[in-house]
């Protein structure tokens, strides 16, 4: 496993970090194997790990501080989410700050997580959902600069809202934002634009999501992939983005030679860029965890490569069904 820097916070984190939505809230999760995948990412070097209450409200929390009091010889770095107090995501521009992150609200639920957890302090606390046109309000800094005071967070981050990477641009400039967690992947190439100029500039640190495009990046979905009702792909995939995604990725897998597969591509694209201080997958299964990893210290894809992937970048915008 190779190690980059997180930013001003400073922490040597995994290139290869640790996505914990999968394990509370889509179909097919199970505790067992959650939890040995978890080891098993620790034994191979992992050590940041990213939850949310919104997941399982809390199930993923619990299954993280688990995790931590199991390991209490090695330094894992924990990073969970705020929910949005009106539990709506992704945020909408009209939302108000007041109906979203009040500070009760944020107080209320950076307990509950620590409680899940079973810790005193979190190393990364987020908001799960962001608008940009609140940077300047006090309520979430008020919030912040008491859980700091209190111990109770070490630093703070936005999780950008999908297909929206510059919504935050002026939050992060208020110098108070350690971390952004945003969409970038072989499609998702927007956030070169902006956000990472001004991550670099601010020595922010950058959380790559999504790395799979919620797993048509993998090569394994086809026009006719179903989900259950009670997975949210169910409602994300409708027919009209899974047959231009899957199409999309039909085009990039014709790319790429017989000796790379989907998923190693996918995380290579994206180890490519410096600005990443780490990438979190979701990892059920130890295969998964093995060969995710395995993409840390392998070889990198070549330059020519690199560069025909680009040309593969899929600007979107938020539509009814993205989320």
């Amino acid at each position: 496993m190779n190690y980059r820097k997180f930013g001003r916070l400073g922490w040597q984190v995994s290139e290869i970090g640790y996505g914990m939505w999968g394990m509370a809230g889509w179909t097919g999760s199970d505790d067992d194997q959650s939890e040995n995948s978890l080891d098993l990412a620790v034994e191979l070097g992992c050590n940041f790990f990213d939850t949310a209450w919104g997941y399982g409200e809390g199930k993923s929390e619990e299954l993280l501080g688990a995790l931590v009091h199991r390991h209490p010889d090695k330094k894992l770095y924990t990073a969970t989410k705020v929910p949005p107090k009106n539990f709506t995501w992704p945020s909408e521009s009209h939302f108000k700050l007041e109906d979203v992150f009040p500070y009760d609200h944020i107080i209320e639920y950076t307990e509950k997580s620590l409680k899940n957890m079973a810790m005193e302090t979190v190393d990364l606390l987020q908001f799960h959902v962001w608008e940009d046109a609140w940077a300047e309000q006090d309520e979430w800094k008020r919030a912040i600069e008491q859980l700091k005071q209190d111990g109770k967070i070490k630093g703070i981050g936005l999780s950008l809202n999908r297909w929206e990477p510059n919504n935050g641009l002026e939050t992060i400039r208020t110098g108070l934002i350690d971390a952004v967690q945003v969409i970038y992947n072989i499609f998702d190439q927007a956030p070169i634009d902006q956000l990472f100029p001004l991550c670099e500039e601010q020595d922010i640190g950058v959380i790559a999501r999504v790395p799979f495009d919620e797993g048509t990046l993998t090569g394994m979905f086809t026009h006719d992939t179903t989900f259950p009702e009670d997975d949210w792909r169910s409602t994300y995939f409708v027919p009209e983005n899974l047959h231009s995604s899957v199409d999309h990725a039909d085009e990039v897998k014709a790319t790429l030679p017989e000796n790379i597969s989907m998923p190693e591509a996918a995380l290579k694209f994206i180890l490519a860029n410096p600005t990443v201080s780490t990438i979190i997958p979701g990892m059920r299964k130890a295969r998964h965890v093995r060969a995710n990893i395995g993409c840390s210290d392998s070889e990198p894809l070549s330059k020519e490569l690199l560069q025909e992937l680009q040309n593969h970048r899929w600007d979107r915008e938020p539509t009814e069904w993205s989320q």
